[in-house]
């Protein structure tokens, strides 16, 4: 059976020339980076150089601006643990209502330290508020901390981060933004948005699970958040994973040549060619955020009156792999909480699929996602109690 694999939100395949940069640091440059010797020394060198290319890829200033860790995740707690923790006494979080869990995680636990958390809500198509999030800013003196996405990792809605980074330096508050899903998609420059954080992961962007980014803009004040080595200038302690660091950096050059080649245009159209033709043969349905402005790989199209898990479920018999959402929230029988927050009708909020293409994505593979969705979704319909007669 062949596999089509349309859930590149959730993880990306490896591509292959991350695979080779990457080997050599399995097999022959095995050293520790922080030993002395000449061996070591030349596997340091590789990971200075993987540095400056994360740098360059996000437009970072300095190198040493560029945290290396396991996960985006890691990268998150750490932003906002780690600022938080600076403050003499409660300050303010403000985040968005649709963050992903590595964010709104951490805010529940700052909440429960006593700070104040406020969750800035979206509107029937996922578009950030800014208006609550000005009043926010004004309303709240005292130490403040801003995290909020670039880009909505279910529904792809691309926010305002700019405006939001400048509006939040204004008011004094350290700004956050999870990039992940915005990193080879949109370009990045931390030059152009002033955010004073920013978080990667590499298996979003092809490189392998298990290594991540912060990126801490200089004079950024915070607490390390693995603590008990030197590394990472004292911010990050543990052994550096070379392999793992060098397959990032490889990653980065490769999306941002794909940003150049006009690689984004093309997954662009072979998107809205899934999206017109699932629209036109499943009645009743609609796509989430179709009206923002998105990013180019992404589709969230709720089928009305049943379940997503269902069809999930036969889409994956038939090869084709996609999602209801998050897979940090994969197993909750609740709806998506991105979902519901832009105040999905009823009907549809269970039926919610989540469709992401990669550049390794052809048009043949769309083609057979046509061919057998609408005969899924019409096969549930005809179990469904609540489709009206």
């Amino acid at each position: 059976m062949r596999t089509v694999y349309l859930d590149n939100n959730a993880t990306t395949c490896v591509a292959p020339e991350v695979t080779e940069a990457m080997m050599p640091y399995f097999t022959e440059l095995w050293g520790n980076p922080s030993s002395m010797h000449a061996f070591g020394g030349q596997v340091a060198a590789s990971v200075t150089k993987a540095r400056g290319t994360v740098a360059d890829f996000i437009g970072a200033e300095r190198p040493e601006e560029i945290v290396f860790n396991g996960c985006a995740t890691e990268g998150d707690n750490h932003a906002l643990m780690g600022v938080a923790a600076t403050w003499n006494g409660p300050g303010t979080i403000i985040t968005s209502r649709v963050e992903h869990p590595a964010v709104l995680g951490p805010c529940l636990r700052l909440r429960e330290m006593g700070h104040n958390v406020i969750e800035i809500g979206v509107d029937g198509e996922g578009r950030f508020d800014l208006e609550a999030y000005e009043a926010a800013l004004a309303a709240n003196p005292g130490p403040k901390l801003v995290s909020v996405m670039w880009a909505n990792n279910e529904t792809g809605v691309i926010f305002p981060i700019r405006r939001i980074a400048e509006l939040g330096k204004a008011a004094g508050a350290t700004v956050h933004t999870d990039a992940v899903q915005a990193a080879g998609k949109l370009p990045i420059d931390v030059r152009e948005v002033p955010v004073d954080l920013l978080t990667l992961a590499g298996h979003k962007m092809h490189a392998p699970k298990g290594i991540g980014v912060l990126y801490v803009r200089r004079g950024t004040r915070m607490r390390p958040f693995v603590i008990g080595g030197h590394q990472e200038r004292g911010r990050r302690g543990g052994t550096e994973n070379v392999p793992y660091i060098v397959g990032m950096a490889k990653a980065c050059e490769l999306a941002k040549a794909a940003l150049a080649d006009g690689s984004e245009a093309r997954i662009a159209a072979m998107r809205d060619r899934l999206e017109a033709g699932l629209l036109a043969t499943c009645p009743d349905s609609r796509v989430n955020g179709a009206r923002a402005c998105r990013v180019p790989n992404t589709l969230n199209i709720s089928f009305e009156y049943i379940e997503g898990e269902s069809v999930i479920y036969l889409l994956s018999d038939l090869g084709i792999c996609a999602s209801t959402g998050s897979a940090c929230a994969a197993g909750s029988l609740e709806p998506s909480h991105v979902i519901r927050a832009m105040g999905v009708p009823f009907t549809a909020v269970h039926g919610s699929i989540r469709f992401s293409l990669s550049r390794y994505t052809t048009d043949a593979e769309i083609d057979y996602v046509l061919k057998h969705t609408p005969e899924v979704v019409a096969k549930m319909r005809a179990l469904s109690p609540f489709v009206p007669h």
